[in-house]
């Protein structure tokens, strides 16, 4: 693997040494001064990590310093730049922070802490590059707004690959908002079916007294309303991909129809008599946990699996390590550009306040945090407050037996899953959680988790178009 390029912006020649001494070992060390030409050579060499000294001998006014990264940013710079003086100011820091760098240190500097924190920046750098690639050619080269460097992720990229040359049914399942609709599309888009429609459908979402004519679709004066044959979604998926959304939620009247379907591959319109013969790919998608339907006489063992020939589970992302960086950077330039905002990456805070966060919605979740973070940015990089992530236990205390510790995680956990599973409603939520209203609005201030209830009713509606995808 190359050395990531560091680029230390130096006066004093005896710190420059000691740290191309210390640092060429593992970067490919740049030197130069605080001069006119500092940017332009930053932008011809190119370092996923630039180190700023806020002063030098020559001009001790910090300020000198913070111009230079003012500047570095306005030129375009997408590297991570560190900066380090002699101050003890908290002002300065924060200036710093505002006009792009990712870190502040003191002098004399720590070498080993320093190698951490730019190991750190060179990876973020790099994952950021790749995010920005993903968006600029619409997403993975194969898997199509799929992003996601972790093993668990790659998993399901072998998986996509190995379906995609078959017609097995696949039932993909996981939790809310981990993806399964994207899913599907890769391995449409992967298969020989690729040219024909996919056409996708949510069982959940449309009312039951409907869902078999926009399935199969109806002959004319089939009911009061009829006055005309209308074909269903199985007919416009002919030759390509039915992708059944939500099925664990298909009355179970109806999974029988469709289990016919999937023996035979033919069926009837409502009100009509003639079978007629389809050529589709059937992929279904549930967060239902289909086992325990199946226990309860609500889901049809028989049907389970025949839809799950191929059996495809999605990880949720609090699985997936260092994708919520990526993704959540691929996320922002996205609402940056929809937003016509300049808000270019992530405070240090900010990405620690990710990673230590649950994410109980899953992707979907962390796409509407970022598109919320970047309309309320005032800097050019988003904060933990921008983001608004509700207070949960430190992770370094999940292996505490204390009861507090515990009962507290468990109930933020639960109370989260309730409002994604809800939509924000607060009703719903405490109905799904088995108390009150009044007991809910409780746990939420207790847990300081009241002003997520807000973010979600601002956003709820205004964002959910352009996070439907995610």
């Amino acid at each position: 693997m190359a050395k990531p390029k560091v680029l230390v912006v130096e006066d004093d020649e005896t710190i420059a040494a000691g740290l191309r001494s210390a640092m060429e070992d593992e970067c490919e060390i740049f030197v130069t001064g605080r001069n006119p030409a500092t940017v332009a050579q930053g932008q011809e060499w190119e370092p996923r990590v630039t180190l700023l000294d806020l002063e030098s001998p020559s001009r001790p006014n910090p300020e000198d310093g913070l111009r230079v990264l003012q500047e570095l940013r306005q030129s375009g710079y997408r590297g991570k730049v560190i900066v380090y003086t002699s101050g003890t100011e908290r002002s300065l820091a924060v200036q710093a922070v505002r006009y792009g760098a990712i870190d502040v240190l003191s002098k004399p500097l720590d070498v080993t802490l320093l190698k951490a924190i730019v190991r750190r920046a060179a990876r973020i750098a790099d994952l950021e590059q790749e995010a920005q690639a993903g968006m600029t050619d619409g997403g993975h080269e194969e898997f199509k707004g799929m992003l996601g460097t972790s093993s668990t992720i790659h998993r399901i990229f072998d998986a996509i690959r190995k379906v995609s040359t078959n017609d097995a049914p696949i039932l993909i399942t996981g939790e809310s908002g981990t993806g399964k609709e994207l899913t599907a599309k890769a391995i449409h888009e992967r298969g020989l079916r690729k040219q024909a429609p996919f056409i996708p459908i949510n069982c959940g979402a449309i009312p039951e007294s409907l869902l078999e004519s926009e399935l199969f679709g109806y002959e004319r004066g089939a009911f009061t309303g009829a006055v005309g044959q209308k074909k269903g979604k199985v007919e416009f998926a002919q030759g390509g991909t039915l992708f059944l959304d939500e099925v664990g939620e298909l009355p179970y009247a109806l999974q029988v129809k469709l289990l016919r379907f999937l023996q035979d591959r033919t069926f009837e319109r409502v009100g009509g008599h003639q079978r007629i013969e389809m050529n589709v790919r059937i992929i279904a998608a549930t967060n239902v946990n289909l086992q325990e339907a199946i226990e309860k006489g609500t889901f049809r063992e028989d049907l389970y699996y025949r839809l799950g020939v191929v059996h495809i589970n999605l990880p949720p992302l609090r699985e997936r390590g260092e994708d919520v960086s990526l993704m959540a950077t691929a996320f922002l330039r996205q609402a940056a550009a929809h937003y016509g905002k300049p808000v270019h990456g992530f405070t240090r805070e900010a990405l620690e306040a990710m990673r230590a966060y649950t994410w109980p919605g899953n992707v979907r979740e962390l796409s509407n945090r970022v598109g919320r973070a970047v309309v309320m940015a005032e800097g050019t990089h988003v904060r933990p407050a921008d983001l608004d992530i509700p207070h949960q236990i430190a992770r370094q205390d999940e292996g505490s037996i204390s009861l507090k510790i515990n009962q507290q995680r468990i109930e933020t956990d639960l109370i989260m899953k309730a409002f994604t599973l809800s939509q924000g409603n607060l009703s719903r939520a405490a109905h799904e959680l088995g108390i009150s209203r009044s007991t809910l609005y409780r746990r939420l201030r207790q847990y300081g988790m009241d002003r997520t209830l807000d973010a979600r009713r601002t956003l709820g509606v205004s964002q959910r178009t352009w996070m439907s995808d995610h």
